[in-house]
């Protein structure tokens, strides 16, 4: 049979191949088994009549859509915000799409976004895996999903990873502290069940050791990565008998909540209460004072994070990489100590 429309359609595909349009539907989505002969007559008269209409259709045929899909909190940290750009140019520099789903750093939610992004035929996946859900990780490496985990590690050595180093670095943070004198260093820690937590936890602990400070488990409180708890962290901090004297805030989010309460109680960062925070923003040296950060290289991570999963879709059987990139310490004023001119 001849198919005489000038653009092809489902239909078209259908009749040709002898099978229903839904037949065809479930071949071009994957949304039920096909019989292989079946599936085999759909691509054939795919092919055969050049049917652009559906880029997974063409994908069917030409073995690949050229797009990624990246499955991200875009609520959860401000840099991610970055981080994306970074992936969408590199993306875009070896002539790949980025499809982008934002999980809410919810489990749920982020496996409908998983499978949504599947669904449209992407050939590999950057995800910031949400807390509690390292079973998503290990379903996409069981499959053949190629996968890299950007930020946000996981301790495994069967798929591929990027991120900043959060153990050394934050040690830096409380050693930079400890040296202007501070014995009392409370610490905001973040959301429960994430790498970077546990990470930056343990560096502020390893930076007390190496400072001679005995651990103090009252001088920690959970911001739970966010702005409100942020602020809360800080006011039960500044409750107890003996206060910290000075403050490593182990994200951003929560440091704006630490900037609101410290507003609200009259009280001075840099001045009457010495912060740090591991992160660096653009209104970072913009505040009242400019804010001690440890910065992420944010650019480097999400052009290695593409160029990672581009390699694995390549090379589906290479050995898997974890890399950590090193942050940066920019020195304002928030510490407390004279800023290097």
């Amino acid at each position: 049979m001849s198919v005489r429309r000038a653009r092809p359609t489902q239909r078209d595909i259908a009749e040709l191949a002898g099978v229903s349009i839904t037949t065809v539907s479930h071949v071009v989505n994957g949304t039920r088994a096909v019989a292989d002969d079946t599936r085999a007559a759909v691509l054939k008269a795919i092919e055969t009549t050049g049917y652009t209409g559906d880029a997974i259709a063409r994908s069917l045929v030409t073995g690949g859509t050229r797009s990624i899909g990246v499955a991200i909190s875009l609520v959860a940290n401000p840099y991610f915000a970055m981080l994306i750009q970074a992936i969408e140019r590199e993306a875009a520099l070896a002539g790949y799409t980025v499809l982008l789903a934002d999980t809410h750093d919810n489990v749920d939610t982020e496996r409908a976004t998983i499978r949504t992004l599947r669904s449209r035929r992407v050939e590999g996946m950057l995800l910031t895996p949400s807390p509690g859900d390292a079973a998503l990780v290990s379903e996409l490496v069981s499959v053949g999903v190629p996968t890299v985990l950007v930020d946000r590690l996981a301790t495994r050595t069967d798929v591929d990873q990027v991120g900043a180093e959060n153990i050394q670095s934050t040690s830096a943070l409380t050693e930079h502290l400890a040296a202007a004198g501070h014995r009392r260093i409370g610490f905001i820690s973040g959301a429960p069940g994430l790498s970077t937590s546990d990470e930056r936890t343990l560096g502020y602990r390893l930076g007390l050791g190496r400072a001679g400070i005995p651990w103090n488990p009252r001088l920690v409180a959970c911001g739970h990565s966010a702005r409100r708890e942020g602020a809360e962290a800080l006011s039960a901090l500044l409750s107890l008998p003996e206060p910290p004297t000075a403050l490593v805030v182990a994200n951003d989010s929560m440091m704006v909540g630490v900037l609101h309460e410290a507003r609200a109680r009259g009280i001075r960062i840099g001045h009457d209460l010495p912060v740090v925070v591991y992160d660096d923003v653009e209104w970072a040296d913009l505040v009242d004072p400019p804010l001690t950060t440890m910065a992420q290289p944010i650019e480097e991570i999400g052009t290695h994070a593409v160029r990672m999963l581009l390699a694995r879709i390549r090379e589906p059987e290479r050995a898997p990489e974890q890399l950590r990139l090193p942050p940066t310490l920019r020195h304002r004023e928030s510490c407390g100590c004279i800023h290097p001119q």
